[in-house]
């Protein structure tokens, strides 16, 4: 298993003179703010195809609501399954999903441009490279559907910075979030946000057991486990090992109706609780934190480190996936996309590596590493052991 280690860079001394690189790029910086020099490189030869990209990732920034909108309505007629089936005409499609031909035939144009959907002989469509993916990962189209409360809270995006919109439909929804009493909510609060869960975990469940041999260890206690999607996603990798959850009462108890349904009752067990109250189960020496850290507070996080640390063995290993802050070639989705999201929310923050390796360090940790994923955008996995093993 490889590991990689990173320090966090040091923070620019406002208060030290700008070295020769900083003058360097403010230069930079004034002559690309230009509108006679952007007049001049969009037309100069060399520098053309890089003005042309640059406007159109500008474009795209101003239009993303729009197209977002066009993939809900996508999501919402059932698009991409429909296509899953064969390419169809237009009309054949407007008739399916209940539009007119010119309605039909202007989502679906829009869909090409987005790369949804892709023109095909005849006159017909089919589907493009992101419908397949659409296809091939459902959890997608349930995110989709809930990004509705998203648009509602980022209105006013200058009031959630400056805490003004206190009641935002995303705490609502998560209603955990900063509730002191989260362990008390019942099965109704709860359905919704562990079905979204649910929907989206088979994504990230083969991008972390793809990345750890979760078969090597005796007992898995997923803690923030949900209905127990990740732990019957790591019983068909490792047959042998025993699982354990931790979560709330209410969500606990879905757990165990999904694990007697899968057949896992025998070496499964949900424990309902709240991790505030620093006491975990015993017995594994796997923890998992499956996409949890995020969601709360510095505070909570190390509280919650502390506890994992008391629980394991000497010969334990912690196993933390989420999206972290500062991935190269994910910093849309780690640093603006979680980071809006869990400011909404109301609680929590993306985290680098970094960051994460000094709570772990903070909470008694030790050999820590980054275990590499094939697509870090949806998820990245850290390890951490409680003690030294002695080689």
């Amino acid at each position: 298993m490889s590991t990689r280690f990173s320090m966090e860079s040091s923070a620019f001394d406002g208060d030290r003179k700008p070295g020769l690189a900083d003058r360097l790029r403010d230069a930079a910086d004034r002559l690309l703010s230009s509108p006679r020099f952007h007049h001049w490189a969009s037309a100069f030869p060399l520098t053309r195809w890089k003005a042309r990209r640059e406007a159109r990732a500008l474009f795209d920034l101003c239009g993303g609501f729009v197209y977002s909108q066009i993939l809900l309505a996508c999501v919402r007629v059932d698009l991409f399954r429909l296509l899953a089936g064969g390419p169809l005409a237009a009309d054949r499609i407007a008739t399916r999903i209940g539009m007119s031909d010119e309605a039909a035939t202007r989502l679906l144009d829009a869909a090409v441009a987005l790369r949804l959907v892709a023109r095909r002989s005849g006159g017909r469509y089919g589907l493009g490279m992101l419908g397949t993916a659409m296809v091939a990962n459902p959890g997608i189209a349930a995110m989709v559907e809930h990004h509705g409360r998203i648009y509602r809270d980022f209105e006013d995006p200058l009031a959630l910075l400056r805490g003004l919109s206190q009641r935002t439909a995303l705490s609502q929804y998560w209603p955990y979030a900063g509730n002191e009493q989260a362990s008390a909510l019942e099965g109704e609060r709860i359905r919704d946000y562990t079905a979204l869960m649910a929907a989206s975990q088979p994504m990230v469940a083969a991008e972390v057991l793809d990345a750890y041999p979760v078969a090597m260890h005796r007992c898995l206690l997923d803690i923030g486990g949900g209905d127990g999607s990740f732990l019957a996603a790591a019983a068909q990798r490792a047959p042998d090992l025993k699982l354990q959850l931790f979560d709330l009462p209410a969500v606990a108890e879905r757990a165990r109706m999904r694990f007697d349904a899968a057949g896992l009752a025998a070496r499964a067990t949900a424990f309902g609780g709240s991790f505030q109250s620093g006491e975990m189960p015993t017995g594994a020496d796997l923890v998992s934190l499956v996409r949890v850290l995020h969601d709360h507070d510095d505070e909570d996080v190390m509280a919650l480190l502390r506890a994992i640390h008391r629980a394991l063995p000497d010969d334990g290993v912690l196993l933390i996936a989420e999206q972290m802050s500062g991935v190269r070639g994910a910093e849309p989705v780690g640093d603006a996309y979680f980071g809006f999201y869990l400011m909404a929310m109301g609680r929590g923050r993306p985290r680098s590596e970094a960051r994460l390796t000094e709570m772990l360090r903070a909470a008694g940790f030790c050999q820590i590493g980054l275990i590499p994923t094939r697509i870090p955008l949806q998820t990245c996995v850290l390890v951490a052991r409680p003690k030294h093993l002695q080689t």
